[in-house]
């Protein structure tokens, strides 16, 4: 008789810092593969050859802009865990909040995998804000 199957599962408690980390790798990948199916969308192609881009038509400046927005969750994910924890908490709860703000701003109109996609993207960016907010105190010093 097996009496290790009636036993609770072990649950490693991850600290906050790591489940920071991997929120903002989540939504680095959502951001990545709703760009990547928005090729898909019939006309996007020859909108982008011919010079259209998500902000109107293509610069160095619009595309700087685009590259700023998607590079924060891939810095975040480094920041998270390098950071000092009031600085860490801090700017997670300020790009948790702008990140789902932004995002809420551009679901209006679009099409259901990218709705689906941000919908992933604003809970997840809530999430560390979430998190982040609660991040958990150091016990007082006896």
């Amino acid at each position: 008789m097996n009496t290790t199957a009636n036993q609770p599962l072990e649950h490693w408690r991850a600290p906050v810092q790591l489940k920071l980390a991997a929120l903002w790798t989540s939504v680095m990948f959502c951001y990545i593969y709703g760009d990547f199916l928005g090729l898909y969308r019939p006309g996007d192609i020859k909108g982008i050859l011919a010079g259209q881009g998500l902000l109107g038509p293509t610069s160095q400046g619009s595309l700087l802009a685009v590259a700023i927005l998607i590079a924060v969750p891939a810095v975040m994910i480094f920041l998270s865990l390098t950071l000092p924890p009031a600085l860490a908490r801090w700017l997670n709860i300020l790009v948790g909040v702008l990140l789902t703000i932004i995002v809420l701003m551009t679901i209006p109109g679009s099409w259901m995998f990218y709705i689906f996609l941000s919908s992933i993207e604003v809970v997840l960016q809530s999430l560390a804000a979430w998190y982040a907010w609660r991040w958990p105190r150091s016990a007082a010093a006896s």
